[in-house]
């Protein structure tokens, strides 16, 4: 419990300072800008290079994996007919919507409470994974074809490899794509690409985290920029319906108990990831709707965690 807690207080601590900076004038909606695309290009790229790097994948193919990509796929099928099909939310909404209301806090906050909670941080590694190398490309891919889609059409010719080489030009794609790759092929950097590589990867969790702060101070307030209903739904799909989804399949399909049951219903419990809010204004679509859904989810998510741990634990 105090693991969780604790890792709430790191969260909250580093998006206040945000806010403090923000208010105090040392840094604006340019410093927020310039936060984001450094996360975006740079530290998040690196990250995901070590972290994959030294992950085992044979996890990729667990029961843990089947369980984590039920409760993702159908908190994103639910957001995505409500808001094209109800709220009639843009394309480049629908996607940052429905990365709020599956994309869990995996990094930051997963991998603390998979080592302090579970006692093995490799428990969140499904859920990193599937995030990382199915739900972001396909999200990210449809937030590429909508930034381009006021640019002049290439020839008809080059057309299609231009659109297959979309996805794949994302740098946090790639710095995952390359983790992966180290990690299959059991190669383990040098020293001296390894360690620059760890040290900007640092950058990318306060930079995130600073960003939202700065956000929280020169734009909206949360709650104010977004239909309150709007919001309640991402919240109980995130928070409710991908972790119940979860448990249901991992208990009564899979047959996980103990350790494992509890690591996947956390883990699916886990509030919205700051890399949406890093997407959101990457591509400029759907900010205030990242912003808002990653606070109300981020407070809710504390006597969810609890209430978890103390059932399953």
């Amino acid at each position: 419990m105090g693991a969780v807690v604790a890792g709430f207080v790191t969260i909250v601590s580093i998006i206040g300072l945000g806010v403090l900076l923000a208010h105090l004038k040392i840094l604006d909606v340019s410093a927020q800008l310039m936060l984001t695309r450094l996360t975006f290009y740079v530290a998040g790229p690196a990250l995901m290079v070590t972290v994959l790097g030294g992950t085992d994948v044979s996890r990729l193919f667990s029961a843990n994996l089947l369980a984590s990509i039920s409760g993702v796929v159908l908190s994103a099928a639910i957001y995505v007919c409500l808001a094209r099909l109800r709220w009639r939310r843009s394309a480049g909404d629908t996607v940052i919507g429905a990365f709020a209301s599956c994309y869990v806090n995996a990094g930051n906050l997963g991998l603390p409470i998979a080592a302090y909670v579970l006692r093995d941080a490799s428990q969140v590694v499904p859920m990193l994974i599937t995030q990382l190398v199915l739900l972001q490309p396909l999200g990210l891919a449809v937030l590429d074809v909508i930034s381009r889609s006021g640019e002049p059409e290439p020839p008809r010719g080059r057309r299609w490899l231009i659109r297959l080489g979309q996805p794949v030009s994302n740098p946090l794609l790639i710095g995952s794509l390359i983790g992966l790759l180290l990690s299959v092929l059991n190669v383990e950097l040098p020293a001296p690409v390894h360690d620059p590589l760890a040290l900007v990867g640092g950058m990318a969790v306060p930079a995130m985290l600073l960003a939202y702060g700065v956000s929280l101070r020169t734009g909206p307030l949360p709650g104010a920029g977004e239909p309150a209903g709007q919001i309640a739904v991402i919240v109980l799909l995130k928070l409710v319906v991908q972790p119940l989804t979860a448990y249901l399949l991992a208990r009564y399909v899979l047959g996980l108990q103990s350790v494992e049951l509890l690591a996947v219903t956390v883990v699916a419990a886990l509030p919205t990831a700051q890399n949406v809010f890093t997407f959101a204004v990457r591509y400029g679509q759907g900010e205030v709707l990242a912003r808002d859904a990653i606070f109300v989810t981020t407070l809710g998510s504390v006597p969810v965690l609890l209430f978890i741990a103390g059932v399953l634990g």
